[in-house]
């Protein structure tokens, strides 16, 4: 009975003290809004310059993204009914040895039908919309230092959920003078997990009143994804419904939390036999399946989960009888990594350029609470076998060649395939170019390091299928080259 009243005694103690942070925090929320002089506030559009990060398809996988500047971005948001526009000019990097890059166009619009985290975080990780949200969301709050810095930390859960069903979460950073320095929020991301999206805020400047910071960063993955820097300031702009649409045959781009594919049905899958025991999967990115005497090897797992559970269904309907012991990663864009995960969760090590692993190691590692895919089910942690320059797997049956890409721009950890007994050469990213188009640097590289390997291949088979779908040949890709690829 005594333990009976202990517990009712704790649970009141704990329903009372989550009330009362409940009422601090929503003191706390107030306090900052009235500081940042939020009264009234509905709208906002802002004006700068800004960049964005390559972030998944940059060069280096973890660092050092390629940027795209946007000279003139220009944003709305409508904070009452979840909508936004962002737009620009951009200007991609020029790549080493490439052509100069062409001008495009930003967009990233933002409905209220637009309810996926990935989106709607955009609107509620500014300054502005998280404090909107907080004040609306029964937001809690607990101290906490960082760096030597007390922050009163805010916490706010939105009102859509993970696939995973779990709810999402915001978290505040205010100091002790009642400034809003940074959110952090987390997404899910089919390679990295929950990935956390932090949106940091400096040097708050007054805008009509309303406090509006000089600049706005936010970091995926501790990865510097997004900078702009605000020069103008409109707040509850009278042509609202014009500001939020979209100008006409507008690119579309700026998307940059979530995942490659996420949500994409599975794909039609289909097998072409190349050789005894050597298969081309179709019906998505192509994948090869080789067989070994008492195990199967895959090359490439495809775009997204859906990609990579077919790719895995269809090599074990071919070979019924055999492990997969190995999927090799051509390179670790995340549109080729992104398929990665269900062959984790099965227990199949993934082989990968040296460069990638101690990326792809901690990225299919980390928790997985908002996923809710295969491998946060199964709660396997990757095995991951690094290539520097070479990698060969023979047995008696077969010889596979794994060669790293030297001098490559489009990514540092790039690898090719060579079955030498069949003569074929698997490779990602490397287009063959339609008549009178020019040919990509990265194929001229490609040639190049064929070249110095002395690969002898009559069959050269691609991760993305030519339109229409036809069997590629050595000529098909030597013939690029300035000399037709002699000097072999």
């Amino acid at each position: 009975m005594r333990q009976l009243r202990l517990v009712s005694i704790c649970t009141a103690l704990l329903a009372g003290a989550a009330i009362a942070s409940a009422q601090d925090a929503t003191a706390v929320v107030a306090d900052v809004a009235r500081a940042m002089g939020m009264s009234g506030l509905k709208a906002i559009t802002f004006s700068g310059t800004a960049a964005f990060g390559n972030f998944g398809q940059s060069r280096t996988i973890s660092f050092g993204l390629a940027s795209t500047a946007i000279p003139n971005y220009i944003r709305t948001i409508d904070f009452e009914h979840a909508a936004s526009l962002a737009t620009g000019d951009t200007q991609p990097p020029q790549a080493r040895g490439g052509p100069p890059p062409q001008p495009g166009t930003y967009l990233q619009h933002i409905t209220p039908a637009d309810t996926a985290w990935a989106q709607q975080l955009q609107i509620w990780t500014t300054p502005w919309g998280f404090l909107i949200g907080a004040a609306s969301h029964r937001p809690t709050v607990q101290p906490r230092t960082v760096d030597d810095v007390r922050y009163r930390i805010v916490s706010w859960t939105p009102d859509q959920k993970a696939p995973s069903g779990a709810s999402y979460r915001l978290e505040g950073f205010v100091t002790d003078e009642n400034v809003l320095e940074r959110v952090n929020t987390w997404v899910e991301h089919p390679i990295m997990g929950d990935l956390l999206v932090e949106t940091r805020f400096a040097n708050y400047q007054d805008a009509g009143g309303l406090k509006v910071p000089s600049q706005i960063r936010q970091s995926q993955g501790g990865m510097e994804t997004f900078v702009v820097s605000i020069n103008s300031v409109r707040i509850n702009p009278d042509n609202l419904e014009e500001l939020l649409t979209p100008p006409p045959a507008a690119g579309r781009g700026g998307a940059r939390a979530g995942g490659p594919g996420a949500g994409a049905p599975a794909p039609a899958v289909a097998s072409e036999k190349l050789a005894e025991g050597v298969y081309r999967i179709t019906g998505g990115y192509v994948s090869l399946a080789v067989e070994f005497k008492d195990y199967v090897v895959v090359l490439e797992a495809g775009q997204n989960e859906a990609r990579g559970l077919a790719v895995l269904n269809e090599t074990r309907r071919l070979f019924p009888q055999k492990r997969v012991k190995y999927v090799v990663n051509t390179h670790a864009h995340f549109d080729h990594a992104a398929g990665l995960p269900p062959f984790v969760a099965e227990g199949i090590t993934i082989i990968a350029d040296d460069n990638n692993k101690y990326f792809l190691l901690p990225a299919l590692g980390s928790p997985r609470t908002l996923v809710g895919d295969a491998l946060a089910k199964s709660r396997k942690k990757p095995v991951i076998e690094g290539v520097e320059k070479k990698l060969v797997l023979r047995d008696a049956t077969r010889t596979l060649e794994l060669h790293h890409v030297e001098k490559l721009e489009h990514t540092d950890g790039m690898l090719i395939a060579y079955l030498p007994k069949e003569k074929i050469l698997f490779t990602a990213d490397f287009p063959v170019p339609l008549p009178g188009q020019p040919v990509n640097p990265s194929t001229t590289t490609l040639i190049e390091n064929v070249t110095r390997l002395g690969l002898d291949f009559d069959r050269y088979v691609t991760v993305h299928a030519p339109a229409p779908d036809r069997p590629l040949t050595r000529a098909d890709l030597m013939g690029t080259a300035p000399n037709g690829g002699a000097g072999r």
